[in-house]
């Protein structure tokens, strides 16, 4: 059976191994605490913890002057709240100084579920990756998204981390190498490459097991930090392939996917077909019949697969 564990499980993981280790680290919160993992720290060491209220604008302005007083804040709450609430004081007082605020984006993706479309955190990977200085993180698993929020902490500069909260298989342990801003070959293959990420990896990774019982080799890529992107990684698949499919759990337009096209464009253009959200909001239901109906599984991996060879 295959293991599944929630990634917002790593970042509280993450966060409490922190607070214990560099007394610069504060956690803030806007209410949500128990649903993002950052309650764990607030009780087990309060002191460390601030929960700002439904106020996530005055939450980055807070953590900004923190950060100028020399803290590491985490700033959590739900992706779509930070990104779309936030995003003037994200732009203007983080991002424009280049302070050093750490963002927790929580329940990314259609698989947030019954909470609906108001929740569902579709478009925050553009939103955050078009700023200056945002390093932007979109982890495959819990055990991912614990060393991704380590590395963010050890970074300089603001950041945003994605996380969800349904449970996802785990598709890594603890000796799979990580490192910001450096993709990662999960499976290697000549005929096609996809590129993923978030939990599409291991849906891209079911799909090219399935398509491997056919003789169709499928290199699959997890590429967890969106920016900066790893061009170096894409482009050799690329060459070596001659076709790609991108894997996210995101909006098409202006994510992960576009990120890859535009590198793709300017140094090496192959066929390229995207698996993602298609210009829509979600709603609420059952994750893993969102899925199914917003196009987010491997079978559509599978299908987009087979479209891009037809092109190669």
């Amino acid at each position: 059976m295959i293991e599944k564990k929630p990634t917002r499980d790593g970042y509280g993981e993450a966060l409490l191994e922190l607070i214990e280790k560099n007394d610069r680290v504060i956690v803030m919160d806007a209410d949500v605490a128990k649903s993002t993992r950052t309650n764990w720290v607030q009780e087990k060491n309060p002191e460390k913890f601030l929960d700002m209220g439904i106020s996530e604008q005055d939450m980055i302005g807070t953590a900004a002057g923190m950060a100028l007083a020399g803290m590491i804040p985490f700033v959590t709450t739900y992706g779509v709240f930070l990104s779309g609430r936030g995003w003037d004081q994200i732009r203007t007082t983080v991002c424009y100084t280049n302070l050093n605020v750490k963002f927790g984006g929580a329940h990314g993706g259609i698989s947030v579920g019954p909470d609906g479309a108001t929740h569902q955190a579709l478009e925050e990977v553009a939103i955050m990756r078009v700023l200056p200085h945002m390093t932007v993180v979109v982890p495959c698993d819990a055990i991912e998204t614990r060393k991704a929020t380590l590395a963010v902490a050890a970074m300089e500069g603001p950041a945003y981390l994605r996380f969800g909260r349904e449970a996802v298989p785990i598709v890594t342990d603890e000796s799979t190498p990580f490192q910001l801003g450096k993709g990662a070959m999960f499976r290697d293959g000549d005929d096609i490459t996809v590129i993923a990420n978030g939990p599409m990896v291991y849906e891209a990774l079911a799909a090219a097991e399935i398509l491997a019982d056919e003789g169709i080799s499928v290199r699959v890529i997890n590429l967890h930090t969106v920016k900066p992107l790893d061009e170096e990684i894409i482009i050799k698949a690329a060459k070596e392939t001659g076709a790609i499919v991108t894997a996210e759990e995101h909006q098409i337009y202006a994510g992960m996917g576009s990120a890859v096209a535009e590198c793709i464009v300017k140094n090496y253009p192959v066929p390229i077909e995207m698996v993602g959200i298609n210009d829509t909001f979600g709603e609420s239901g059952e994750p893993k019949e969102l899925a199914v109906k917003y196009g987010v599984t491997s079978n559509d991996v599978i299908n987009a697969i087979r479209k891009v060879l037809k092109r190669k």
